[in-house]
């Protein structure tokens, strides 16, 4: 019997193979709240020339603006693939309560996708990152921090 896990993630993949029809990525992605989508996305990198707008960040920002919250709490992220780092982060951001993926990141690396090199990233020391990661200490570091603690209406996340 297909539970309603099966059903989502059947609509995340078919959303996929149409993103590549349409000369996108290979990766859909669902926000669901009970029984319904509350929005979808399809990896726009290419076509946005955008580095982060992949199929999973697509769906959350789309999500929040129809909720008119930037939190998801209560929903699940139902993605075509499981979420890279950013994606991964960006949903405890969003605070979802959880995901499911259909495909997992040595399929994305099998297609030409990094995916799985991000993931094995996180797992080495910074210095071996292909990125250098430096912070510089010059004095007033901590002041936005001041002001966001003193500042009495400000909305907490």
């Amino acid at each position: 019997m297909k539970t309603r896990d099966d059903k989502w993630l059947a609509e995340a993949v078919a959303l996929a193979e149409r993103s590549v029809g349409d000369g996108g990525g290979p990766f859909g992605a669902l926000i669901v709240r009970g029984d319904d989508v509350v929005a979808n996305g399809v990896n726009q990198v290419t076509s946005t020339l955008d580095p982060t707008a992949h199929a999973e960040v697509v769906a959350i920002r789309r999500a929040c603006e129809e909720t008119g919250d930037f939190t998801l709490t209560g929903c699940v992220l139902v993605s075509s693939c499981e979420p890279c780092p950013m994606c991964l982060f960006t949903a405890l951001w969003a605070r979802v309560d959880r995901v499911v993926y259909a495909a997992d990141r040595d399929d994305a690396a099998a297609a030409g996708f990094d995916d799985r090199a991000f993931h094995d990233l996180f797992g080495k020391p910074r210095a071996a990152w292909p990125v250098e990661l430096s912070q510089h200490r010059t004095g007033g570091e901590t002041s936005p921090f001041d002001a966001w603690r003193a500042k009495p209406d400000k909305v907490e996340y």
